[in-house]
């Protein structure tokens, strides 16, 4: 990571709508609790010094997902030149938790911001050697034109907050 990089993923998010919030591990309860729009679905952070409050289902049914008013994961990245976060699939569903929702929250590690996609592919390349499942390159809030005007949340969060998380 690098101050320019962080200046960068946070001047292509503003540019797509999507609200950048920073935090340390000390803030990160008080930082994210405003954020969370009941009922809300999460996926387990994998940072050592965070993690997400009780009141976030973590464990939800299809139901719960589509009654979700905020969905929480972490992004395994952020890619600075697009303001583009990679959720990366697993077994707590992050991939479902990231889209059902009316809001999306991605939480990144500064540390976790790459400068462009072609740092992206080859951590990417990395993570796929090293037996990491599928990702997803998530820009901005879901949006299509597929009918004409545009339209946003048709296939996915009509909103998106990045929530950096400044240490781990």
């Amino acid at each position: 990571m690098s101050a320019e990089a962080i200046a960068t993923f946070e001047s292509s998010l503003d540019e797509i709508g999507v609200e950048l919030v920073r935090t340390t591990a000390d803030e990160f309860a008080s930082t994210l609790s405003p954020l969370l729009d009941a009922p809300t679905v999460g996926t387990s952070l994998p940072f050592e010094t965070v993690s997400l409050p009780d009141s976030v289902d973590t464990d939800p049914s299809i139901a719960d997902l589509e009654a979700a008013a905020t969905g929480v994961t972490a992004a395994g990245y952020g890619i600075a030149d697009y303001g583009s976060v990679i959720i990366q699939g697993g077994t707590d569903g992050e991939e479902p938790v990231s889209l059902y929702a009316d809001e999306h929250v991605a939480v990144v590690a500064a540390s976790d911001v790459l400068p462009d996609m072609d740092a992206t592919f080859d951590q990417l390349a990395e993570d796929i050697r090293n037996g990491v499942g599928q990702s997803i390159i998530a820009t901005g809030p879901s949006a299509t034109a597929d009918m004409g005007s545009l339209v946003t949340g048709a296939h996915g969060p009509m909103d998106v907050t990045v929530v950096l998380l400044e240490d781990k």
